[in-house]
């Protein structure tokens, strides 16, 4: 099973770039199948690009969580500390395997209407809604403004 997640710009081009190895979350998903993360990019992306196999997950206090993760967190510390801000504990979903898609897919194509709030259990794989018309908007985008300057 796969849980869609939605990953600002940023984030989404330090995982598929290899340098950033853990997912932060404040809640997660109980499903012990779940094996992998669909990743959906955010604003102004807003498609879905690729997925990535979970490795550990960690569920820690923040500060133990940072502690055992900033050399692949992908984050500053400061921006990590206010994420977690006024959170007893946190999760770090390890990043294994990524597969970045050949074509990009919108919620449309996925029968949604809306990107998850926190995350979303898929039920069919999206590798399936490959169609002609999506781009590859991660590499097409990476020198984009609001990419590029992170």
């Amino acid at each position: 099973m796969k849980v869609l997640l939605s990953i600002k710009p940023e984030f989404a081009l330090k995982i598929f770039d290899g340098s950033k190895q853990y997912e932060y979350r404040r809640i997660i998903f109980k499903r012990r199948e779940v094996e992998a993360i669909v990743v959906y990019v955010s604003d102004p992306i807003k498609r879905v690009v690729g997925e990535f196999d979970i490795g550990e997950i960690l569920h820690n206090k923040p500060s133990q969580l940072w502690a055992q993760t900033c050399n692949h967190a992908g984050i500053t510390r400061a921006r990590f500390m206010e994420y977690f801000e006024n959170r007893e504990k946190g999760y770090a979903i390890g990043i294994r395997k990524t597969r970045k898609y050949r074509r990009s897919l919108s919620l449309n194509d996925l029968n949604l209407t809306s990107p998850p709030q926190s995350f979303m259990y898929l039920y069919t794989d999206p590798t399936h809604c490959f169609c002609d018309c999506g781009e590859n908007y991660l590499s097409n985008h990476m020198s984009f403004p609001s990419l590029a300057s992170v």
